[in-house]
């Protein structure tokens, strides 16, 4: 039997790279080869870090038309439609290439946001599968708004949702409408085939009722995908460990962990407000506060006011290794934008957490940890839209002092070991996708 040779495709943004170079690896260890495919600019960025590097693991480069990439200032209407138009041509080239060269692909497995890859797939007779690289209710709410056209907020299996607690490309005002056509999109291409298999990062048993929900499809859970080994941060490198002595030094679940992903920008009021919420509480904390898009240095008025202050009770630090930040015995909670990958691994680490979403699957998420999974508790806005300092003070002594949440916490962590293990859930649904595409050889 020829050995399956995987493509995998993934949006270029870390939150997506991070997991799909995790699905690589476990891909891997079940005697599969795999390429990941992302832009030019993601692969240059990763291209030196040792992290990426595994044993019949390769990387192959697609142009996205943004050659320096995407930076927050340029329209990202325009980004998507360069990345479809350029990245299919040149994705197709790179695929035309290698079977050529009798290095062919058995299956495309892709992440969300770039549905046209199953075009290129089908185009070149390759089968391909979506990597739904978010939570199985995330894609159930989606499903639900696209096919039923009684569209209502109320969901099997989870409490009814309010629109602070959608997916923020459904709300008025959201200014990233590129989304929705891009949902859209992925769901007529699924239309198209037959009992599609969907790989989902979760595990069966932290979303069984949004799996039940849905019989249309193949949706499988295959997460945890975070590293055994830390991953750390893909596009970082060359930063000391001086925070992992800090943390040594702290007592057990006393510290409190604070970042808001590598996307998120908070206003300069509401960094106040952070600032002071933290201080208030009078424990430590490890801030995370990313320094500026190509390396410009703050302005005087863009500093906070309290910078003296906050050093000498906390630290702060431009990048951590998160997972191992989160698996350190003195991280009590964990003050997250909930992203799904910041919130997964504070699930799979048993860490507790302050709920303060900004945008995207976020406030989803939130309500997940507060009202389903009650691991934590949710930030309230005041009338301007800014989480004060007293209401950030208020839900971090709800949840360092929440036994009960601290106990969810751990059961949720050890319900992904035991799914991520050998014989668990994810483990056996990853390699029963693999014998049928083994099948297909």
């Amino acid at each position: 039997m020829v050995q399956p040779h995987i493509l995998l495709v993934t949006f270029p943004a870390q939150g997506h790279i991070n997991p799909c170079l995790q699905l690589a690896k476990r891909l891997l260890s079940t005697g599969v080869r795999v390429t990941v495919a992302t832009s030019h600019f993601a692969i240059r960025r990763m291209k030196n870090n040792s992290t990426t590097h595994a044993p019949g693991l390769s990387f192959a480069a697609f142009s996205d038309g943004y050659e320096d990439g995407y930076k927050s200032r340029d329209d990202v209407h325009h980004y998507m439609d360069e990345l479809k138009r350029v990245g299919s041509l040149s994705l197709s080239d790179f695929i035309a290439s290698n079977t050529k060269q009798g290095n062919g692909f058995t299956c495309i497995v892709y992440s969300i946001l770039i549905p046209w890859v199953a075009n290129v797939g089908r185009a070149h007779d390759i089968p391909t599968t979506l990597f739904w690289n978010q939570t199985a209710t995330m894609f159930a709410i989606y499903y639900f708004y696209f096919k039923d056209q009684s569209f209502s907020v109320s969901l099997p299996g989870l409490p009814d949702l309010t629109t602070r607690d959608l997916p923020s490309f459904f709300i008025p005002s959201n200014q990233y409408a590129f989304a929705l056509p891009s949902f859209k999109e992925q769901f007529d291409i699924l239309d198209e085939e037959t009992n599609p298999t969907l790989l989902v990062n979760t595990y069966d048993a932290l979303e069984s009722e949004v799996f039940k929900a849905i019989d249309e499809y193949n949706m499988v859970g295959i997460g945890p995908l975070i590293p055994s080994a830390f991953l750390g941060d893909l596009f970082k490198g060359g930063y000391n460990k001086e925070y992992m002595e800090w943390l040594n030094a702290k007592p057990k679940s006393s510290v409190i962990y604070v970042s808001f992903g590598s996307i998120s920008v908070l206003s300069k009021p509401q960094m106040e407000e952070l600032a002071r919420g933290l201080l208030d509480t009078g424990r430590p904390f490890l801030w995370v506060i990313r320094a500026k898009e190509g390396g410009e240095e703050d302005k005087e008025e863009d500093k906070l006011s309290c910078r003296e202050e906050l050093e000498k009770q906390g630290k702060i630090v431009p990048w951590c290794s998160q997972v191992e930040v989160l698996s350190h015995a003195s991280v009590g909670c964990f003050v997250t934008h909930c992203g799904w990958n910041s919130t997964f691994e504070s699930l799979c680490s048993g860490v507790p957490t302050v709920a303060f979403p900004q945008w995207t699957d976020q406030t989803t998420n939130a309500k997940l940890i507060e009202d389903v999974w009650k691991t934590g508790v949710r930030v309230n806005h005041n009338e301007e839209g800014i989480v004060e300092g007293s209401e950030i003070k208020r839900c971090l002594e709800i949840v360092l002092g929440g036994e009960e949440m601290r106990r969810n916490a751990r059961k949720w962590k050890e319900l992904a070991r035991e799914a991520a293990k050998e014989g668990g859930s994810s483990n056996k649904n990853l390699k029963d996708f693999v014998d049928q595409i083994a099948k297909g050889c």
